[in-house]
């Protein structure tokens, strides 16, 4: 007998096109598996940067207000009218939210694929996760080693791969080291691990001491402190030492991307010997893959002109890096699922929970340091 109910709990977000965005709990019919699919009970389910974009969208939080019952809450905010263009193609849609998680294979299709995963805890990525049950394609998951709980594979795809691309977007691009910033979100601890086991000179830009000291005790060797006098001075010092030539941006908005070029042209110049009102023939590039900083993105033009600035995104990067490269990085986040790739949660909630507003005001922070965790399982 199936181990799993009719129906499960999704946590869906709608934008109207009367400028409100609405989050609710719906109910659905569970979808059985086909041949080669397996039903996931969603145990595990993280709140990342990237899962607000969908959830929350462009929406004010300032006029959020709660409505609906403690087990079916509803949350409501108002879209600013000059931000209504980004979201025409989604309005009026009731979707489905949350691009990761983990947990137990409940039901398999007939496919011998299918069925050696029967019972066993797996990993996802592909949206939907914040539900109570998720169909997917059996090739789709990851097995995750024995021992290991959903929790621990909560977050196995999103910031590991993430990481391990800009390393390999690196080699790629024939850079030799890099500049990452928010570098003490989890995301960056696994950055600095994986560059310190392949011996990658890496850049940490953070925003407090705090933060510093985080990166210090994993073995961070070169981190500056944007909130520092000193600044540029540091950047440029540590642009030059490493010979770092490329950088990851996960603020997007303000100055932050400007300077990181500025730097690495400073660093540039220094190996000049003579002067050259285009600046240095050292080509200097930074990817933009987040939005911490919503504002515009600024630049002053102070490093010559070769450089380049572009936005990085997980799933056009595998692409590049092609299936037997994307394998070999999933392989290796399976194996170092609890060393390099360990996330670490401040919070466990229920999708209920979710919906809770000053819960939504506290993950909508994005503050470094601090992340949640969905189980679909809990009761409130």
């Amino acid at each position: 007998m199936a181990s799993y109910t009719e129906t499960g709990l999704q946590l869906r977000s709608i934008v109207k096109k009367t400028g409100e965005l609405e989050l609710s709990l719906v109910e659905e019919a569970v979808r059985e598996p086909g041949p080669d699919q397996v039903l996931v009970r969603v145990e595990a389910t993280p709140i990342n940067p990237s899962d607000l974009g969908m959830l929350t969208g462009p929406a004010d939080l300032k006029t959020a207000k709660a409505t609906g019952t403690k087990q079916r809450p509803i949350i409501t905010a108002t879209v600013p009218p000059n931000l209504m263009r980004g979201v025409a193609a989604r309005l009026d849609q009731s979707m489905q939210v949350g691009n990761e998680g983990a947990g137990t294979v409940v039901a398999a299709g007939a496919s011998p694929e299918a069925q050696a995963l029967m019972g066993k805890k797996v990993a996802m990525f592909g949206g939907a996760m914040y539900a109570q049950y998720r169909t997917i394609n059996a090739a789709e998951v990851l097995t995750l080693p024995d021992g290991a709980t959903a929790v621990d594979g909560a977050s196995c795809f999103v910031n590991p791969l993430t990481a391990l691309a800009m390393v390999e977007t690196m080699r790629m691009e024939g850079h030799s080291a890099l500049v990452h910033t928010a570098a003490a979100s989890n995301l960056g601890q696994m950055l600095q691990k994986i560059c310190i086991a392949d011996g990658v000179p890496l850049v940490n830009i953070v925003r407090s001491d705090e933060q510093a000291a985080i990166l210090k005790r994993i073995g961070a060797t070169h981190i500056v402190n944007s909130t520092d006098g000193n600044f540029m001075d540091a950047l440029a010092e540590a642009a030059a030492q490493t010979g770092a030539t490329i950088g990851f941006d996960a603020t997007g908005g303000g100055k932050l991307a400007s300077q990181i070029l500025t730097a690495m042209e400073l660093a540039a110049q220094r190996k000049m010997t003579g002067f050259s009102r285009y600046g240095s023939n050292v080509f200097k590039q930074v990817y933009i893959y987040g939005a911490l900083d919503t504002g515009p993105t600024e630049l002053t033009r102070s490093f010559g002109f070769s450089w380049s600035l572009g936005g990085f995104l997980l799933t056009s990067a595998l692409q590049k890096i092609g299936p037997a490269g994307a394998h070999k990085l999933r392989e290796r986040v399976r194996n170092e699922l609890k060393t390099t790739f360990a996330s670490h949660y401040t919070r466990t909630i229920s999708m209920a929970e979710a919906l809770d507003l000053d819960t939504l005001l506290a993950y909508s922070r994005k503050a470094t340091g601090e992340k949640f965790l969905i189980d679909p399982t809990l009761e409130r």
